[in-house]
């Protein structure tokens, strides 16, 4: 068992800066990657990054390339979405979630869900 908690989310005008976190306990030894993914109001969820164990090999949806960063901390259990240059489109729900093996951009890959923090980007 695995259980994740994320924070950090909040309000932010659009072009503002934004970081979330999430804490691993329970397991975490036996995970391989770990991701975020949101959900807007009346959309499916959808793969925003990931991270290998290893913290070096990351991986990016189109949409946020270039402005979200991902990072990862193994001494505490813990990832992180740096978020720059906010838009609106970011609002949603953002999910920390981990797995052991599957395709990183797909959901159904991950084993352990967190409860999910709200970002609302203001325009």
């Amino acid at each position: 068992q695995v259980q994740l908690v994320e924070s950090g989310g909040g309000l932010v005008q659009a072009g503002g800066s934004q970081r979330l976190s999430c804490t691993a306990s329970g397991r975490p030894l036996s995970i391989n990657f770990m991701g975020w993914f949101r959900q807007a109001l009346g959309k499916e969820r959808e793969f925003v990054a990931a991270i290998g164990r290893n913290t070096k090999t990351t991986e990016y949806a189109d949409s946020v390339k270039g402005r979200f960063d991902i990072s990862k901390d193994n001494a505490k259990n813990a990832v992180y979405l740096h978020m720059n240059d906010l838009k609106p489109d970011d609002t949603g729900v953002y999910y920390c979630a981990s797995a052991r093996t599957g395709k990183w951009r797909n959901g159904t890959s991950y084993d352990y869900w967190g409860q999910g923090t709200q970002v609302t980007v203001s325009s």
